[in-house]
């Protein structure tokens, strides 16, 4: 890296002299996972598995607003399908990724 900066290849990059954003989920993921995952966001793909877990967490906070038991027990259903899907998806990438 410090040859790289004496060379100036480090400069004029996308993003130079701002804060490096914010990115908790990554805590979570293989370093390598992460950056596949924001190369696909930045190309404006998002992985399956990404995509569910943002709709489940859109049915949790639909499912907070419901006092209705048979509505609450309709999305309760739904939220707990939206997961299984989720890990579903998650499982699919690791077993390829290990192939």
């Amino acid at each position: 890296m410090l040859k790289a900066l004496a060379e100036g290849k480090l400069s004029g990059l996308q993003g130079e002299g701002k804060p490096l954003p914010d990115h908790p989920g990554d805590a979570f993921i293989s370093p390598g996972d992460a950056v596949g995952f924001r190369i696909m966001a930045e190309a404006g793909v998002l992985p399956e598995e990404i995509v569910l877990k943002k709709q489940a967490a859109a049915q949790r906070a639909h499912l907070a607003t419901l006092t209705d038991p048979a509505a609450r027990k309709t999305a309760m259903a739904e939220l707990a399908r939206l997961e299984m899907r989720r890990a579903i998806a998650e499982e699919a990438r690791r077993a390829f990724l290990k192939g």
